[in-house]
């Protein structure tokens, strides 16, 4: 019976552990770009697509209709409209490295548990294969 408690108790304490990482695991998941992040990530979308599409349109007008705009030329809004595109290319380089990142660590945090794991097991197998030599 004593034995059974302390299976019991071993179990709720891999439990308490379980939990525990898995709470680690959500911090670092909005850290890194969870849900928290996906209003200010549409926003700035926003901003760019209608920054870009701001540029096209005038640049329309200013070819094909008597739209003036003082101060900035058809290469000048090129130029923003380039780098605009390119800010959101190394914006997105960003989060895929972050993302990659992440997935790294899971997979070695999998690899360690796994060891862990399997230390545990060997000397379990030790130690029951002694129990057995024993008389």
């Amino acid at each position: 019976m004593e034995r059974h408690q302390k299976e019991i108790e071993a179990l709720r304490g891999e439990l308490e552990d379980y939990r525990k990482e898995k709470e680690q695991i959500r911090q670092v998941i909005g850290a890194i770009g969870g849900a928290g992040y996906d209003k200010r990530e549409k926003i700035l979308n926003f901003i760019f697509v209608f920054l870009l599409c701001t540029i096209f349109t005038s640049d329309l007008l200013r070819h094909f209709g008597e739209f003036k705009i003082p101060y900035v030329t058809a290469m000048l809004s090129l130029e923003i409209g380039v780098l605009l595109v390119s800010v959101k290319i190394i914006w997105m380089i960003h989060k895929q490295t972050k993302v990659e990142h992440f997935q790294f660590w899971i997979l070695n945090s999998i690899e360690f548990r796994l060891n862990a794991i399997s230390k545990k097991l060997s000397q379990m197998e030790k130690k029951n294969s002694k129990d057995k030599d024993s008389p």
